[in-house]
């Protein structure tokens, strides 16, 4: 299987990565990647970019070293409502936005609770992906995420950081096996994620490779095999804003 976009990637911005856009993208672009999401941490994460910073994105280049760049976000879910740290003229204009629940950024609570902040985000028309579910951090009802994933067509991310790096590996294994496995079952959509902090992991997926494999997600479930998949995505996601209808989709996931 051929891996040819990695949408979720950090820069110096982010406060706790270590590389620049150019380094990123030079590196993406020797590993064969062709379009790169840049997404930096929403301003709730300590040491992340000010709002400025996604208001002067559209000064980058749409491209870098042959790779088409995509300027987002990595929103932070701040509440048990799935609410977020970005305003919503930030969320209406950026390119690609992502969200997932982080330490600081999240109070945590119980294992109802955390889904339910969780399923409320990828209700939110804006979010384009979720992200890092299987993280140890916070307990939630991973068949109930890929099943609504399924019925929102809302990709869920295998990060491939949290299967080799973060503390609590093992724990984060487990979960990334068990979501996997729901997410097989479901047929929901994926996006496999390097969750680079550093350009020498900028389009590293061997750990979720391998786990996409053992749990049986098919290639036609996984986005990131095609630039072109990826971007009609995000141009349909965008038309549906004006045609959703979450009232209906809640009751679908209360009775999931």
């Amino acid at each position: 299987m051929e891996l040819l976009v990695d949408l979720h990637t950090h820069t110096i911005a982010s406060g706790h990565a270590y590389s620049t856009v150019t380094e990123n993208a030079l590196a993406a672009s020797r590993r064969g990647i062709k379009l790169l999401g840049m997404t930096d941490h929403g301003p709730k994460m300590p040491g992340a970019p000010h709002l400025f910073h996604f208001d002067n994105l559209s000064i980058l280049p749409d491209e870098l070293y042959g790779v088409k760049i995509l300027p987002g976000v990595e929103a932070n879910i701040t509440n048990y409502e799935g609410d977020l740290d970005m305003p919503m003229r930030y969320l209406e204009q950026l390119k690609l936005i992502l969200a997932g629940l982080h330490p600081i950024c999240y109070p945590g609570g119980t294992c109802e609770q955390n889904t339910q902040a969780y399923l409320k985000a990828m209700l939110n028309p804006y979010i384009d992906i979720m992200v890092h579910p299987g993280r140890p951090d916070f307990e939630m009802d991973l068949e109930k995420i890929a099943h609504a994933s399924a019925l929102l067509n809302v990709p869920v991310e295998v990060n491939n950081s949290s299967l080799a790096t973060i503390s609590g590996k093992d724990r984060a294994r487990n979960n990334c096996n068990s979501i996997a496995r729901y997410m097989s079952k479901y047929k929901s959509p994926v996006i496999l994620g390097s969750d680079a902090h550093f350009w020498d992991r900028v389009g590293e997926f061997s750990e979720a490779l391998e786990l996409v494999r053992e749990t049986g997600i098919s290639e036609q479930q996984i986005l990131n095999t095609s630039p072109e998949r990826v971007l009609d995505y995000l141009v349909e996601r965008r038309k549906r804003r004006t045609e959703f209808n979450p009232i209906s989709l809640k009751y679908r996931l209360s009775i999931a």
